[in-house]
């Protein structure tokens, strides 16, 4: 558990350092176009401290770390965000700069938002492993309460 506070905690302080570096670049460029760069922030905090923080109670309620496939979920995970992001703030810096970002950029950051997907289905897998089965069993259908009503107790 305190591996992924302290994830969510590292994407908060990356998070908003790259709201700072977003404003003082384009302050210092006198820059007032759109870029890339301004969403930077977002995604860290959002993909990164706020997810890491919700997983943080999911683990709380289903050890979630007690599958293995949560490790693959979480390096693959982190892996295609730190790519993604990456790629967003370096595109944007160049937008900034007056510079373009070619195609390379746009391919990379694909590769990241792939790994983020595959991820996320990790992630999917492994709470459907970790759900408590169903109280009752699956051959047994659900009372109807129109055919079937509750006796009434006197």
């Amino acid at each position: 558990m305190r591996k992924l506070l302290g994830t969510a905690h590292v994407y908060m302080i990356v998070g908003v350092a790259s709201g700072l570096y977003y404003r003082e670049l384009t302050k210092t460029k006198h820059f007032t176009g759109e870029s890339q760069l301004g969403v930077v922030h977002t995604h860290l905090l959002t993909l990164g401290m706020m997810f890491f923080l919700i997983v943080l109670a999911l683990e709380k309620l289903f050890s979630l770390t007690s599958s293995p496939l949560f490790t693959w979920f979480f390096w693959i995970y982190n892996v295609g965000l730190v790519i993604t992001v990456g790629m967003m703030a370096l595109h944007g810096t160049l937008t900034v700069l007056g510079h373009d970002a070619g195609g390379a950029i746009a391919g990379i950051a694909g590769v990241g938002h792939i790994l983020l997907t595959a991820g996320l289905v990790l992630l999917f897998i492994t709470i459907g492993k970790r759900l408590p089965p169903d109280a009752r069993p699956r051959s047994e259908p659900a009372p109807d309460p129109v055919v079937d009503p509750v006796p009434e107790s006197r």
